[in-house]
């Protein structure tokens, strides 16, 4: 497996027995009036935010390091509170200097069914990073996949970044078709526009198109952009269904196509830089 640079021309079509939906051959909304590229503030700031940008991992992730005594300055291992501080000077984490960031920089990933979206598994199974090329740089996934559900799966290299992709309030859509066996009418489909509550958890809202049918069986489009924890495969269960088969295809204004299955492509620095300015 290899990492390719992305072709300048336009992207074929998804995989063949994941019928191509309206949404997916339109690609991401209108964007909104450009603003300036993102800026690192000056002054003191967090250290879970200096190392989310520093690629170590999520505030999340830091933060919880900083509980396990992971995250020294000076050879001090730093206490909650932490310190504000202005630069990565004798930070350490696991004894190990912290290296200064580099520009933010994003990769598409054909995740495989069969792997887990994490660093590691207790249980011994597959991740992603048994999966990918050697020889990427240190990289973080952009939300999560089930261990069985495949498709796109972008990855970055900034954890400040990462954070406003999965936060919902960014809006930022994903699209997933999912091969269900059951019966289902578009009416019903529709309805999801309007969200759903399962179990106590509520959905927002959900647009959803059916796109092939064969007998009992079907290829369903939906498009979303909270992406709760098996939020496709538990709307689809209760509505009577049962999902065989989950790629996600979309993600903001990438697409999985042109990827083969388990292989990485970076993504164009011009295109980065206008999805950037897309978000705001």
């Amino acid at each position: 497996m290899t990492i390719r640079r992305p072709p300048r021309s336009a992207p074929r079509s998804a995989p063949s027995d994941a019928p191509r939906g309206r949404r997916a051959a339109r690609g991401a909304a209108a964007p909104r009036k450009p603003q300036a590229e993102p800026e690192h503030e000056d002054g003191p700031q967090r250290i879970a935010k200096l190392l989310a940008r520093a690629g170590v991992g999520s505030r999340r992730d830091v933060e919880r390091m900083i509980e396990e005594g992971r995250i020294a300055l000076n050879g001090e291992v730093i206490a909650q509170p932490a310190p504000l501080l202005s630069s990565l000077d004798g930070l350490t984490v696991d004894g190990n200097p912290v290296e200064k960031p580099v520009s933010t920089r994003l990769y598409r990933f054909y995740k495989p069914v069969g792997c887990l979206t994490a660093a590691r598994d207790p249980k011994g199974r597959k991740t992603i990073y048994d999966v990918m090329p050697k020889g990427l740089p240190r990289l973080m996934p952009v939300g999560r996949l089930d261990y069985n559900t495949e498709g796109l799966l972008l990855l970055t290299n900034d954890g400040e970044f990462k954070r406003q992709l999965e936060l919902p309030a960014s809006g930022v859509e994903r699209t997933y078709r999912a091969r269900a066996f059951g019966d289902i009418s578009q009416a019903q489909l529709e309805e999801l526009v309007l969200g759903i509550e399962i179990d106590g958890i509520r959905y927002g809202k959900i647009d959803a198109n059916l796109e092939r049918r064969t007998g009992r069986n079907q290829w369903i489009e939906m498009t979303l952009t909270e992406g709760k924890n098996r939020e496709v495969r538990r709307v689809l269960e209760h509505l009577g269904l049962q999902v065989s088969r989950l790629i996600r295809t979309r993600y903001g204004q990438f697409t999985v196509e042109e990827l083969d299955v388990g292989q990485v492509e970076v993504v164009a620095r011009d295109a980065l830089f206008q999805f950037r300015r897309r978000l705001g």
